[in-house]
């Protein structure tokens, strides 16, 4: 299984966070996502890993199926297939394998994760049962048959238990003694993850449903105006001061090359996620004055790439006028201080061309938005 797939799985349907937020859980659990081929685990709690004894590069790739073996009850393994072809939950008692062969049983729990009406994956989560276990047998001999029950207290019971010394005939039927409070751990469990990635996923479709918006929300940049800001050989974006938290409308590929940013990563965000432990708060606030003050401003400021290596960025940042004489845009552009003009122009000069040609694309090109609202600031 590709492990990029693997990753993607998680992080595609969910906020980045959640891996980690999912690594401090201490129940015992693992998830699966039934769009790959094989309906392969794509995560396993350490819990769960530490009970089976399995590593974590062991499991996550593989079908679930890994755990069951010679003795797990067919009928058991048909009604979790069952439920995973109905996407709908199941909860039976199970008996698993460990690495080293060994048997356990455990409580099963499986239930889908819905979206918008779309299972993504489906949660599983495995408690080992401790309890007392029951089971019945039936044993047919020449005297007819009787009904036997048997105990077992803290043990794991095999169905070696049920080896008819007659070679017979024989029928066991295993019923689980499972006490309330371990049914109810296992369902407490499921919901607390449930909830857990019901939360990471409402704030992941917050972020695209706010890309989303905010790209409706202002005029399209045309075709012709792409093309003219695309002739800009300078790293810069455009920002709207009309939309709430001032997004990014356009970034220039010096700019992704520069960051190391990809473009979908760069639209409709602030730019203060170029910001880092070391970017000075008073060249923020400087930033934060010239928008409010609807003026241009120039600072020199820490600021950081993607693979979080940092540089020293002389920013200029300017208001751009639409033909109307509203305030269109804000043109960030940035320098990085250790780079080198193969031109010979000093850095002041590359950013007040790269600043006018803006402008003049913008105001001969674009339409431009309604009247402007009070700016939100970095």
């Amino acid at each position: 299984m590709d492990p990029i797939q693997i990753t993607e799985s998680l992080t595609l349907n969910y906020s980045d966070s959640v891996l980690e937020t999912l690594a401090d859980l201490a129940d015992s659990f693992t998830i699966s996502d039934p769009s790959l081929s094989g309906h392969p685990i794509v995560f396993a709690s350490q819990t769960f890993l530490s009970m089976s004894g399995y590593s974590k590069e062991e499991v996550v790739g593989r079908n679930g199926r890994m755990f069951q073996g010679p003795r797990t009850d067919r009928r058991s393994v048909m009604e979790i297939r069952e439920a995973i072809r109905e996407e709908r939950s199941v909860e039976i008692s199970l008996w698993n394998y460990k690495k080293d062969g060994s048997g356990y049983w455990v409580r099963f729990h499986l239930c889908p994760v819905v979206f918008e009406g779309r299972v993504v994956h489906f949660l599983a989560v495995v408690l080992p049962i401790g309890k007392r276990l029951k089971t019945k047998r039936m044993v047919f001999g020449f005297g007819g048959c009787r009904e036997e029950e048997l105990g077992c207290r803290g043990e794991s019971l095999t169905l070696d238990s049920f080896e008819d010394t007659d070679n017979r005939g024989l029928e066991a039927e295993e019923l689980q003694d499972v006490s309330d409070l371990e049914k109810q751990k296992a369902t407490s469990s499921a919901k607390s993850i449930l909830s857990i990635l019901n939360y990471y996923r409402k704030h992941t479709n917050r972020v695209r449903c706010w890309k989303t918006c905010s790209s409706a929300s202002i005029a399209p940049l045309t075709s012709s105006l792409k093309i003219s800001l695309g002739r800009i050989k300078q790293s810069f974006v455009l920002t709207d001061p009309n939309l709430p938290d001032m997004p990014i409308v356009y970034a220039s590929d010096t700019f992704l090359n520069l960051t190391g940013y990809s473009r979908h990563e760069v639209l409709g965000r602030n730019c203060r996620f170029l910001n880092g432990p070391g970017t000075d708060v008073e060249a923020l606030q400087e930033i934060k004055d010239g928008i409010q003050a609807q003026q241009a401003c120039k600072v020199r400021m820490l600021n950081y790439r993607k693979d979080g290596s940092s540089f020293w960025n002389l920013l200029h940042i300017s208001p751009v006028r639409n033909a109307t004489g509203k305030i269109a845009y804000y043109v960030w552009v940035q320098n990085n201080e250790n780079g080198k003009d193969v031109h010979g122009l000093s850095p002041e000069m590359r950013q007040l061309g790269a600043v006018a040609a803006v402008k003049v694309a913008v105001r001969s090109l674009s339409a431009g938005p309604g009247p402007s609202s009070r700016p939100s600031l970095p």
